[in-house]
């Protein structure tokens, strides 16, 4: 394959959170070679003059449910498989047109939708799944009304209901299937949710044993765990159990996140969620008791990350929305700007959430040797974090492995 040469770039340094003028970044088949600054001649490539833009890593959106294809999870449940796999379709294409490269479900997705993407049927970010969600009797993936004893599902894997496990003995077991499965990362709800019925969102949810064993589980696959958890009870017994990530954690505060920086732990805010949902929760017919929980956590969710980030907690980059909503994914962006500075955010969602991820050095970087994933702005994304918005209409380029998914560039 031949070489491709961006030339004239300002390089985002998403390692030190700093723009780099005068780069030069040469692509050779689905990898970056080398990175070069200054005057510089390149003859052994095809150039792209990148004009003095901002040349970036792709995007990373940490917390994404690719096949929630309609935010109703009783109705997602009853629906065929297959329908799901294809109206994810869109939600994938769409993610890559903004720009985002890599995403990582935390549950609903299948190894299916993974080769999906990797064989080409569908264009879309590189996939990282979870499979289903291991939540306990009553728990955040228990979506079965009060009185309802049976849980529906497409026995398929797809969409986004849980996987209900009780007991040291059934979760190790229901961790051990997610990996036989194909689960990059093993999702637990650890606490309350705004969507389940029946739980109080500051509620902990699975003993320190049950939450113990999952984690040693995936330890012993060479992977990790990623919590839902809003309260700081939740938050501090799950990183104690061994718990790598804490997905939402609005409820946080100074203890928890003391805790979760002493732990190695990493936070994922969702504030895009909450922002979407306010708008839309009352037309899908919400119960008043999920709204309260809507709006408790919405309100919280700023100063959480103001604690994480005070704290020296590492903040990667998520959203978490549902259906229709997931237009708004680059939302996430300028809600964020409010708690945290923009270099922070576009971290949060490079460097970051790679490094969390377990794919350091490869993805999340402009540098030799890492997966040739790149965007360009037409701007400056320091200054202006809207240019990663209106549905990338400012990215006149992406790549992903070497290749392109747009060039406006020529």
């Amino acid at each position: 394959m031949a070489r491709i040469a961006f030339t004239q770039a300002v390089l985002f340094d998403s390692v030190a959170g700093v723009l780099r003028p005068h780069a030069t970044v040469v692509v050779q088949d689905e990898l970056i070679v080398d990175v070069l600054f200054g005057d510089v001649r390149i003859d052994d490539a095809r150039i792209v003059d990148v004009g003095g833009r901002t040349l970036m890593p792709g995007l990373i959106d940490a917390h994404v449910h690719v096949t929630s294809t309609v935010p109703d999870f009783m109705k997602l449940g009853m629906m065929p498989a297959s329908l799901i796999a294809a109206q994810s379709k869109d939600i994938v294409e769409g993610m890559l047109a903004r720009g985002f490269t890599t995403v990582r479900d935390a549950a609903g997705a299948d190894h299916g939708l993974v080769q999906a993407i990797e064989q080409g049927y569908f264009q879309g970010p590189r996939l990282f799944i979870a499979g289903q969600a291991i939540s306990q009797t009553g728990g955040h993936g228990d979506t079965r009304p009060i009185g309802v004893k049976t849980m529906m599902c497409t026995c398929a894997g797809l969409g986004m209901l849980g996987t209900i496990a009780d007991g040291v003995g059934e979760v190790r077991r229901a961790a051990r299937e997610q990996i036989r499965n194909g689960a990059h990362q093993i999702k637990v709800m650890a606490g309350g949710g705004v969507s389940s019925p029946t739980d109080p969102i500051d509620g902990t949810q699975y003993s320190l044993e049950e939450l113990r064993a999952v984690c040693e589980e995936a330890d012993a696959a060479n992977t990790y765990v990623m919590a839902h958890a809003y309260s700081p009870k939740a938050i501090i017994r799950a990183v104690q159990s061994g718990v790598k990530s804490i997905e939402h954690g609005n409820l946080l505060d100074e203890a928890a996140a003391r805790e979760m920086r002493r732990q190695g732990a990493w936070y994922v805010p969702t504030l895009a969620t909450y922002d979407s949902l306010a708008r839309e929760g009352a037309s899908l017919g919400w119960p008043q008791a999920m709204l309260d929980k809507l709006d408790r956590v919405k309100a919280r969710g700023l100063e959480a990350i103001r604690i994480a980030h005070a704290e020296g907690v590492p903040i990667a980059f998520g959203t978490d929305l549902l259906g229709t909503m997931h237009d708004d994914q680059s939302n996430e962006f300028t809600l964020r700007a409010q708690a945290m500075g923009a270099a922070a955010i576009l971290q949060g969602a490079t460097s970051i959430a790679a490094r969390m991820m377990g794919q350091e050095g490869r993805l999340g970087v402009v540098a030799p040797g890492a997966i040739a994933d790149l965007i360009v702005v037409d701007g400056d994304p320091l200054a202006d974090l809207s240019l990663l918005q209106q549905q990338g209409a400012h990215l006149p380029v992406i790549m992903k492995a070497g290749r392109w998914v747009r060039n406006r560039l020529g």
